[in-house]
């Protein structure tokens, strides 16, 4: 039926005074009014937006007076709810057309229903009949009211709807515009509601994608958030388009160059650019906004020093030179795995995935299921302690013709060792065979292993600390030198020369191809790794530098001089000095927001934009050992003392509000291969993706007691940053006492004209490519190179022996001006040939080595 307008006349009352007082109600029947005639359909919709636009309630029911005080209701169309209310009577009921006709009951069946209804009743039913229902205005009893012009407009509503269709559009609007001219405030209002949602436009929508997204990139992030609550498809629009939140953290201030690592990662996240705004702004927000973080406190490995610290995957994982390693939850600070195996102190500890990856004073390498905590690999080879190790995950390699390769093909690891040599090895999958060496102190027993790919050689002395990334790694050593090498050949392709003193950290940063050392001379040193020179020399420090973190746009050192210091790694500019501890740099991390370094009992946060303190997350311990964070976790390792005794405690901050959880960026910048789940496609696909370098965390070595003797307090801030000093006897497994060693010191020559640092790099002869367990052939080779060598010496630098007890606690230079200068060196124009790839390389010195049996004889 069809829905058509009506008037519904309210109840009419009369009233009769006699002596009684008698009301009547008489109900009417609704007016049905002449039905509006249909619509004609345009051609195009969009011409007749409130064509069927649905008007306010009150507009589709409003009360009515008519002359003589009589009311009544219109309504747009027919309810059948007040239809039925309003067309019932007692005693009768108006059908409708559309009702089928009630069933016609015979006397008798009548009589027996009344009867029936009766015994059921209290009290008897009236026997008057019912009325009969009034008759509707206009018949023979006449009106209840006066027609008006209300009515008569109602009335005549169809008729002037279809002359005002006919009328040209341009007299439409001006009957419309006449008519609103004459119209109330409250009229126009009601229109302006009625038009308002009916004419809006989602311009995002019917706009081109690249102009929505233009437009949405001038917006703050306050007005994007408020935007996105706008509607689903604005929503949809802003959470997918990249250049939204580009452009919002280039003008947040957070894009550093090295979002490239995180997206690829990431790309299976629904929204992967907006994972990582979210990701630096709650960051930033959280870390420097929470007053009352959620903080966590458990005790781990006794009263044992913390070597290692490591946040990967939801695990804290801990290693000690209590011969242990054991994995806690952040959240519970529950000991999920006690990890055993280890006949020495853990030093180097590597995780990626559900592998961890450990090197000890016992000489081996061991890998580890996270899951299950079985030690499923045992590497040896090494002859003395494994000082440092890094996993090397493949990556997108710029070639020197421009192509671009994946390097390596498969996870490697390579570790460093007191035995002067590095060694290279295939990362074992999950699943694949195990193995475990015979014997650990035997380097021959690499030629029975299958995954062990490089045996590398050249350093004079102990390697400290390694740095690798694509096919490029990074050694520091005790020797005073920096050495480049090629994971895939093996091939020694730099030897850089400048450092006077031990070089105790090393970073790589390939997106600059640099490498970075900080030494025991207390200079920091930027080197070219396309040339081999030392393109700054940052210095400072007055003390051991034995600390390095990289990010995208800072470089931080920390030295055993009580400061850290931001550098410009592009520059080697100073930018902040942070000073407020008054002991040795323990342990420090950063990022582009914050510093967390421990010294001296405290653990402080520094704003690193401008170098200011901004909380002490621990105060009041004994000492701190390491911290780690990422994302809304971080995690530190102290001594405390608790209950009159010195305990080793974990410390858990969550920054995160409640509810609250983000994607964090690793402290290394480097992600898992398995983390994005791309296949070989698709990898070929994102080659121009790389990831970023940021830090290398350095170990604690030892604590040592203050003393109020101004010198020995110096030499004891040294010792701290450096435990290799003093090495217990048992570590290289010979027994015998070191304090009577001699070791070999380098000391660089100074020319005349020649700026330190530049002339003294120098290309290394590229030696046989090696190969795996070729311990034998390379010490015939050795003996070879040293009766061909004796009595020359190499380039630039002349050897001393001196005592042992000489060289672990050199005299300290005088202070040095507080004043940071950086030191960028200049080319020799004669010289440019002896740091290129020539013919004329392969009659240069090749760099000094000593066979193992020497080593070894050295170590005794």
């Amino acid at each position: 039926m069809t829905s058509r307008p009506s008037v519904v006349l309210q109840p009419s009352v009369s009233t009769t005074t006699v002596v009684t007082t008698t009301t009547t109600t008489t109900t009417y029947a609704p007016i049905q009014l002449p039905p509006l005639p249909s619509p004609i359909e345009p051609t195009d919709p969009k011409e007749y937006p409130l064509l069927h636009a649905t008007l306010p309630s009150n507009l589709r029911q409003f009360p009515l007076v008519f002359p003589g005080g009589t009311r009544a209701t219109f309504k747009e169309g027919d309810d059948e709810n007040d239809e039925d209310r309003e067309s019932r009577g007692e005693g009768w009921r108006m059908l409708r057309r559309d009702d089928p006709p009630e069933p016609v009951v015979g006397l008798a069946e009548a009589v027996d229903r009344y009867g029936k209804k009766r015994a059921w009743e209290e009290e008897p039913q009236s026997r008057k009949k019912p009325r009969p229902p009034p008759s509707p205005p206009g018949s023979r009893q006449g009106s209840p009211f006066e027609p008006d012009l209300a009515l008569t407009t109602l009335l005549t509503l169809p008729s002037l709807l279809s002359h005002f269709s006919a009328l040209p559009p341009s007299l439409q609007s001006h009957f419309l515009l006449t008519l609103l001219r004459h119209s109330p405030l409250p009229v126009l209002r009601t229109l302006h509601s009625v038009l308002t949602p009916t004419l809006a436009r989602d311009f995002l929508t019917l706009l081109p994608p690249e102009l929505a997204s233009h437009i949405l990139s001038f917006l703050p992030f306050s007005a994007l958030a408020r935007a996105s609550r706008v509607s689903k498809s604005w929503r949809s629009l802003i959470d997918a388009d990249p250049l939204v939140w580009t452009s919002l953290l280039k003008s947040s201030g957070m894009h550093w160059g090295s979002e490239a690592a995180f997206l690829h990662a990431h790309r299976r996240l629904t929204y992967p650019h907006k994972s990582l705004f979210q990701s630096r702004y709650l960051t930033q927000a959280r870390w420097s906004s929470s007053t009352a973080p959620t903080h966590r406190s458990f005790p781990a490995h006794g009263s044992s020093v913390v070597t290692c610290l490591v946040l990967s995957r939801g695990r804290v994982i801990s290693a000690s030179d209590d011969h242990s390693i054991h994995v806690y939850d952040p959240l519970a600070g529950e000991l999920r795995l006690a990890l055993q195996g280890h006949e020495g102190g853990v030093w180097a500890l590597a995780a990626t995935r559900d592998i961890l990856v450990s090197g000890s004073t016992d000489r081996t390498v061991r890998i580890w299921d996270l899951v299950s905590g079985r030690c499923t690999h045992v590497f040896g080879g090494h002859t003395s302690t494994v000082r440092c190790l890094a996993i090397v995950q493949p990556e997108w390699v710029e070639m020197e013709d421009g192509r671009r390769e994946k390097w390596p093909k498969r996870a490697l690891i390579v570790t460093g060792s007191r035995d002067h040599t590095l060694r290279v090895w295939t990362l074992p999958r999950s699943g694949d065979a195990g193995y475990s060496c015979f014997d650990e102190g035997d380097p021959d027993d690499t030629d029975d292993n299958p995954y062990h790919r490089l045996f590398l050689e050249g350093h004079d002395h102990a390697v400290r600390a390694l740095a690798a990334r694509g096919r490029t790694l990074v050694s520091g050593s005790y020797d005073c030198t920096v050495r480049v090498w090629d994971l895939v050949t093996g091939a020694c392709r730099w030897v850089l020369v400048g450092h006077t003193q031990k070089v105790y950290s090393v970073v790589l940063d390939p997106p600059r191809h640099q490498a970075c050392s900080g030494s025991m001379d207390g200079t920091v040193r930027i080197w070219d790794l396309r040339t081999g020179r030392c393109a700054h020399t940052l210095t400072g420090h007055t003390s051991l530098v034995g600390l390095l973190g990289l990010s995208p746009r800072t470089l931080v050192s920390a030295a055993a001089d009580s400061t850290l210091r931001v550098w410009d790694p592009d520059s080697g500019a100073l930018l902040h000095t942070l000073a407020a501890h008054t002991g040795a740099i323990t342990c420090f991390q950063h990022d582009e927001f914050k510093v967390l370094s421990g010294s001296d009992g405290t653990l402080k946060m520094w704003n690193l934009r401008d170098g200011s303190v901004q909380r002490d997350l621990l105060t009041g311990i004994t000492g701190v050992w390491q911290v780690v964070f990422e994302g809304r976790w971080c995690v530190a390792a102290s001594n405390q003392t608790r209950g009159g005794t010195v305990q080793t405690v974990l410390d858990v901050w969550d920054f995160a509000e409640e509810g609250e959880d983000w994607v964090g960026e690793p402290p290394g910048g480097v992600y898992d291969e398995s983390d994005s789940g791309a296949s070989e496609d698709e990898e070929e696909e994102d080659a121009d993706r790389g990831s970023y370098a940021y830090t290398r965390r350095m170990d604690v070595d030892m604590v040592v007691e203050e003393d109020d003797d101004d010198d020995v307090q110096e030499q004891a801030d040294v010792d701290a940053m450096d435990q290799d000093l003093l090495v217990p006897p048992s570590e290289d497994g010979s027994g015998s006492e070191r304090g009577k060693d001699v070791i070999d010191v380098d000391e660089p020559m100074s020319d005349d004209g020649e700026t330190e640092g530049v002339r003294s790099s120098r290309w290394a002869p590229p030696p046989p490519p090696p190969r795996a367990g070729s311990s034998r052939h390379h010490q015939q080779q050795q003996q070879q190179q040293q009766q061909q060598q004796s009595g020359s010496g190499s380039s630039g630098t002349r050897s001393r022996r001196t005592p042992a007890s000489t060289t672990s606690a050199p005299p300290l230079s005088p202070a040095q001006p507080e004043a940071s200068t950086s030191t960028s060196t200049s080319t020799a124009a004669g010289t440019t040939a002896g740091w290129r790839r020539s013919a004329a390389n392969a009659n240069e010195e090749a760099p000094t080595t000593r066979t193992r049996t020497q080593r070894r004889g050295s170590r005794r």
